[in-house]
């Protein structure tokens, strides 16, 4: 009979434990979860007002993106001519910014960490290149040396 209540006690006892882990995963798995909108990057080193404004939009995956961008915007990567409406189809909501690292020529050349989906990560730079009414006509990306 001895046997029989240490064997009910060590049962007991073990489910307890049991029970206690399984809050603990309860627990953590309700932690919650930043979205890409929530991981804010700050854009202030950017002057020029139009580019700080694309950014945001590249950096949020938002379509408004090409509305600084004129209908059909000249694009190379990496010296390459490519379609930009092409490229971003793809890019847009995948690639972003994680850091900005250097501006250069009035705001307009963007230099930093990027993300670019299944490439990987590496420094970048985004070259806008502004028309008369304000638009980008080009926009030249590549990997930064």
């Amino acid at each position: 009979m001895r046997t029989y209540k240490l064997i009910i006690i060590f049962l007991t006892g073990f489910s307890c434990m049991a029970c206690g882990q399984s809050t603990n995963k309860k627990k953590q798995n309700l932690q919650p979860q930043l979205s890409k909108k929530q991981q804010i990057m700050d854009l202030s080193k950017i002057t020029d007002p139009e580019v700080k404004k694309a950014i945001e939009a590249l950096q949020n995956g938002d379509k408004s993106w090409y509305n600084f961008f004129t209908e059909n915007p000249a694009m190379t990567d990496d010296g390459h001519s490519i379609d930009f409406k092409s490229f971003f189809s793809n890019a847009l909501g995948n690639e972003m910014f994680l850091s900005i690292d250097r501006v250069e020529n009035d705001g307009k050349n963007i230099y930093g960490n990027f993300k670019a989906g299944k490439w990987g990560t590496f420094q970048t730079y985004f070259k806008f290149h502004k028309n008369a009414e304000g638009k980008f006509d080009k926009l030249d990306i590549g990997q930064a040396r």
